[in-house]
């Protein structure tokens, strides 16, 4: 017995030792952050549709840019333990690897949620050999189906832009703002009017030709309109409730132009922006605004009974952990060790019919494939 115990002692030393020498190549310095959260609630379902293994006809697929365990975590406890998308009972893990990297970007993996196939870092909806792949909402419009993208990013960011562009280069945004037109999209919001201004005459022109362009959702225009790109002023810290606020509108938007059913991706795009920065406060308001969205998306799912809904990430940013949490009192710590996108598998909930078909772990590019196949099923 005494020798087992030197034996582990030994090994733990050694553990220790290594680890030692490790970091002191390589040291890491930690970021921490605290703040107090003005408490928002939650919602709560029936679960009288969830897992039902009824026909899909409409799927929300919600994308917190950057939002790992930890920024759940934090959000859920600064919230009094609770959001609407841990209330759910349907949980799993998504892996985020890209075709060329152990850690991938938001170009690669929206491309892999919105084609099914996993490609490079820096590829907007091209395959890893440069050929063009097709996405949801083209391969869903041919089978009837309407599509629109929602964003608290431009709308040329890689998230967005992997539904309904194809560029090798995701800094090429005067080239995905041309890619617009020719989309299968009905429905398109992101930031801002002033990018699209920015844009060369010719491209607004062309998607002018085809999209009512709009800077308010009171606008006229937009009950006349056969496809439509609503525009805010900002999507930045300044933007309110735009989040919440545009996927109601988006889910009005398609429903009304549904023949089959419609398809829908909602990012939260600014959560990443404050973990790059290392802003634990912002990170935690962000997560609660897409939170926000996340209980449109599901209240809805409740209503209709034919909607799924899935709640994830493209992949998780400033390797965040949770450290510290007064729930009661809305306070929440937590430490920041990177200030870039680390490989760590990502959450996953779901809710509706089929949403069972989402628990466990799961490659980003295995969920693209799952949406097609549900609303492409003749049932």
């Amino acid at each position: 017995m005494k020798k087992l115990i030197f034996v582990c002692c030994a090994v733990l030393c050694a553990s220790i030792l290594s680890f030692a020498q490790s970091t002191t190549k390589k040291s890491i310095t930690a970021t921490s952050g605290e703040t107090y959260v003005q408490k928002q609630g939650s919602y709560t379902p029936s679960f009288a549709v969830d897992g039902k293994q009824t026909k899909v006809k409409n799927v929300i697929l919600l994308i917190g840019d950057g939002m790992g365990w930890g920024a759940v975590n934090s959000a859920m406890y600064g919230n009094g333990g609770e959001l609407t998308m841990t209330n759910l009972q349907v949980w799993g893990s998504t892996r985020t690897q890209s075709a060329d990297a152990f850690t991938t970007d938001s170009a690669a993996s929206g491309t892999a949620y919105s084609t099914g196939e996993k490609t490079n870092n820096g590829y907007v909806g091209v395959a890893a050999d440069g050929s063009r792949l097709e996405n949801l909402p083209e391969k869903l419009s041919e089978l009837g189906y309407v599509s629109g993208v929602v964003s608290t990013d431009d709308l040329h960011g890689a998230t967005p832009a992997a539904f309904f562009a194809h560029n090798s280069a995701r800094g090429a945004s005067e080239a995905i703002w041309a890619n617009l037109p020719s989309s299968a999209l009905s429905f398109a919001s992101a930031g801002t009017s002033k990018a699209f201004e920015n844009l060369e005459l010719k491209t607004r022109e062309e998607i002018s030709r085809v999209f009512s362009v709009v800077y308010s959702p009171d606008d006229e225009a937009v009950k006349g309109s056969g496809r439509l790109l609503y525009l805010p002023e900002s999507v930045k810290a300044d933007r309110g409730d735009y989040l919440p606020r545009t996927t109601q509108m988006a889910i009005d938007y398609l429903s009304s132009k549904a023949g089959k059913g419609f398809f829908l991706m909602v990012e939260g795009a600014r959560i990443d922006k404050e973990e790059h920065g290392n802003n634990y406060p912002e990170m935690v308001f962000e997560t609660l605004d897409f939170d926000k969205a996340v209980e449109v998306a599901v209240r809805f799912a409740e209503k209709d009974g034919h909607t799924l809904v899935i709640i994830t990430a493209d992949h998780e940013t400033g390797a965040v952990c949770l450290t510290r949490g007064e729930p009661a009192d809305g306070f929440v710590q937590g430490t920041f060790s990177s200030k870039g996108h680390s490989p760590m598998m990502v959450p996953l909930f779901a809710y509706g019919p089929h949403s069972t078909d989402f628990s466990g772990a799961q490659e980003n590019s295995e969920v693209g494939q799952k949406i097609f196949s549900l609303l492409s099923a003749r049932k």
